[in-house]
């Protein structure tokens, strides 16, 4: 896992085109690279920064973080630059610095 220093030397927050507060690339991030991991504590209940993975498929077990570091701003997009696998993200394509960062929320953004 990425410290948070870590993740403000490869990302900057500032006001989105997509929607509020955006991630941003401050270097060039390149396609299959390790982004950092969705940090926060487990919770139970939906909100705005909540990150939801299912665990076990057979028993619909989900397992949902409430992200507090720098990831959580991550906007929508249905041709995303990024995803999740777990709650490690991974670069889908090269992202340019200075390039907003999106992920595919999935079916209820």
């Amino acid at each position: 896992m990425l410290s948070d220093e870590e993740l403000e030397q490869l990302y900057f927050i500032k006001k989105s085109g997509i929607h509020g507060t955006g991630l941003f690339a401050r270097v060039p991030i390149s396609e299959g690279d390790y982004m950092g991991e969705y940090d926060g504590p487990e919770v139970s209940e939906n909100g705005s920064h909540v990150l939801w993975i299912e665990e076990d498929c057979d028993e619909e077990l989900w397992i949902g973080r409430d992200g507090k570091n720098l990831l959580r701003y991550l906007n929508h997009s249905k041709k995303p630059h990024a995803e999740f696998i777990g709650f490690e993200l991974y670069a889908l394509c090269d992202i340019p610095a200075n390039e907003e960062i999106t992920i595919d929320y999935g079916e209820e953004p």
